[in-house]
């Protein structure tokens, strides 16, 4: 019987969402996994210590990295010093490294939420009677406040992020693993984002979809695009979460759910029969 290869599944059972349970969807993913990998859960404290113990380290419900700051980068620092395999990858570019993708997408002209970072670029915005600012590093909307147009310079720290507030219809999520689309939710209250029901895109919506997908160009990982529908039908990005992305499988039917766990487990045993990574 050939060797079942061990993971280690990062997650925090008990950290406390809103409008969301992870420790239910991480009890489900295991329970799942473990058909295919021998598995063992730790915290993402505890993430350094173990790596080396396991032929990979699986990142899901974590938590945002700035509840547990220290140990994330120790640990991010330590795995790509051992080559360490990591799934995401540590080589995401979007939230997974803070938010100046946000920026950089904006400079580039794809279609995001206009973003800047400094008082003397306001003028690069749309006209807003109020604007979003978020910390360059957050996460969960921690931190994330709506001011004022006359009062948002009093705001910018070199810290944050600036956005024009826009009035979107709806927020909608596209889900991909590796390359591939595998089920989009939807929002359609704008008052209770988590309260998600299945979303069937058009083509022009997996176009958008897939283009920051293409550019993050992660080869194997989870990836969850997050848009708006803009006052003028046009979808803008809000985030691409490429990092530990809460997928939301409870808003899922049966079959959609074990479509979904088939994708990870094959894209697991790509992962790892591509080889380790090289060392920093």
């Amino acid at each position: 019987m050939p060797r079942r290869p061990a993971l280690l599944y990062v997650t925090d059972l008990a950290y406390p969402a809103r409008g969301r349970r992870y420790c239910d969807e991480d009890i489900f993913l295991t329970s799942r996994l473990r058909e295919e990998f021998d598995l063992a859960l730790c915290h993402p404290r505890d993430a350094a210590a173990l790596a080396d113990r396991f032929e990979a380290v699986v990142v899901r419900n974590s938590g945002p990295v700035l509840g547990h700051q220290e140990a994330y980068d120790a640990f991010r620092e330590r795995a790509l010093r051992d080559g360490t395999r990591v799934y995401n990858p540590l080589s995401g570019k979007a939230d997974m490294a803070g938010k100046q993708y946000l920026l950089d997408l904006t400079a580039a002209g794809h279609p995001v939420i206009p973003t800047v970072d400094s008082a003397e670029d306001l003028h690069r915005l749309p006209k807003s009677d109020r604007y979003v600012v978020k910390p360059r590093r957050g996460a969960d909307s921690m931190g994330l406040r709506v001011v004022a147009g006359h009062e948002v310079r009093d705001h910018i720290d070199g810290h944050v992020l600036v956005q024009p507030c826009v009035e979107f219809a709806y927020e909608v999520s596209f889900y991909f693993v590796d390359h591939g689309f595998q089920y989009a939710l939807y929002a359609p209250d704008t008052d209770r984002r988590w309260d998600l029901e299945p979303y069937e895109p058009t083509p022009k919506d997996l176009e958008f979809a897939r283009r920051f997908i293409d550019w993050n160009a992660l080869g194997h990982g989870i990836q969850r695009v997050d848009a708006c529908r803009a006052p003028g039908g046009e979808l803008l990005l809000v985030e691409l979460e490429d990092l530990n992305p809460y997928l939301s499988l409870d808003a899922l039917d049966d079959q959609a759910r074990d479509a979904f766990v088939t994708a990870m487990t094959t894209s697991l045993h790509g992962f790892l029969a591509s080889g380790r990574p090289r060392r920093s």
